[in-house]
């Protein structure tokens, strides 16, 4: 029989033969040498033209879906150019890249320090391994003994925590935390959801809610009261809320939090505060050096320890107070402290030495006038 196969001319792109098929027309087609003469039967003819309209309409949606992926993908690049900055060396100070082994130092510790927090305990070895980093065991202590009993309570042994609670009991009640007693009442909450083979136990151990009665009182009636419903069953109770597993994740957020305040650390690792910091603050520094060099603006950004306007970090990110000079609306520094003047006004160095006049400063706020000298530096 003969060849009666269709040869596309064109190029190897799919995109060549999409057109050509989607400009293709059966009737358009060379006979067939061995059909020729030969008339296509009406059921023959309803079939190919199907066929013909199927391959087009298909072709034409696959030309479509090319375009919108196309268009979406040559979309992604300019994305990346408007959102990514590789220069980000004009918004930090020259300084920072000096004593480059001192930086370097310091930035493998503040990552050390984030691994250990996060109970990375052998990638941060091998880190100070590689890096011939020394750290003391008593830098290393406080995070071995906080991961250890997380991991307990990971695994609901409250044990370990119950252990650490005790011991550090006074020093936790100065500063009004609740741990002890939550890790108490977790534990009597287990005994409850044992049935009623543990109703004594639970009982005998309800002891322990003593010294927490002036407190936690509600909360320990509320936990007695269940006690009716432990033969019916308390997953059918209106005490059903004691058995739900939320309360261990409740009670390893409380132990992080009154541990690290205890132990003198973060909740958060400080290479974590500065990353979420920095994403937040570099893209409005970025925008700021943009309008600066496209206006030419000189000096107005001239100390790279400063920055130009004030960046909202949100609450998470406040460790200390910090005040702003009413009078030249500039927040004090180590440089330009803030000075409490003799009628209770505080204004900053710099606002205090500008408003001298003939060796007399008179109060902004005040029509008092006073010596400059009897100013007094202030600390928040």
């Amino acid at each position: 029989m003969a060849d009666c196969s269709l040869d596309l001319p064109g190029s190897n792109n799919p995109l060549s033969h999409l057109s050509l098929l989607s400009s293709w027309d059966h009737r358009h087609v060379p006979p067939c040498p061995a059909l020729q003469g030969t008339p296509l039967s009406a059921t023959l003819s309803l079939v190919m033209s199907q066929c013909c309209r199927k391959i087009k309409d298909t072709v034409q949606k696959l030309a479509s879906d090319h375009k919108d992926i196309h268009s979406s993908v040559s979309r992604v690049g300019k994305a990346i150019d408007r959102n990514f900055d590789s220069e980000i060396c004009g918004v930090v100070s020259d300084a920072v890249w000096d004593a480059r082994e001192q930086q370097q130092q310091i930035l493998q510790m503040a990552i050390v320090e984030h691994l250990y927090q996060q109970g990375m305990l052998s990638v941060a070895e091998e880190l100070c391994q590689e890096s011939t980093l020394n750290v003391d065991l008593d830098f290393k202590q406080p995070f071995l003994e906080l991961n250890r009993i997380l991991e307990a309570l990971h695994e609901q042994d409250l044990g370990p925590a119950l252990e650490w609670a005790v011991s550090h009991r006074q020093r936790l009640l100065e500063l009004n935390s609740s741990l002890e007693f939550k890790l108490h009442r977790l534990h009597f909450i287990r005994l409850l959801a044992g049935g009623p083979e543990k109703q004594l136990e639970a009982l005998s151990y309800a002891r322990h809610f003593q010294p927490f009665a002036r407190l936690h009182q509600r909360e320990i009636q509320v936990m007695m009261g269940s006690l009716v419903y432990l033969r019916l069953g308390l997953e059918k109770s209106p005490y059903c809320h004691l058995l739900d597993n939320s309360h261990w994740a409740e009670i390893c957020e409380t132990f992080t939090r009154d541990a690290c305040s205890l132990l003198g650390l973060s909740v958060e690792s400080p290479l974590s505060v500065s990353f979420a910091s920095g994403c937040v603050a570099l893209p409005v520094l970025m925008n700021i050096k943009a309008v600066i060099e496209q206006r030419q603006c000189t000096g107005v950004w001239s100390h790279k320890d400063e920055l130009p306007i004030e960046i909202e970090l949100g609450m998470k990110c406040w460790y200390h107070s910090v005040f702003a000079c009413p009078i030249l609306r500039q927040q004090t520094s180590d440089s330009n402290p803030p000075i409490k003047l003799i009628c209770g006004h505080v204004i900053s160095r710099d606002a205090l030495n500008k408003l001298i006049n003939g060796g007399k400063l008179k109060c902004p706020y005040c029509p008092m006038e006073q010596n400059p000298a009897d100013g007094k530096r202030i600390i928040f």
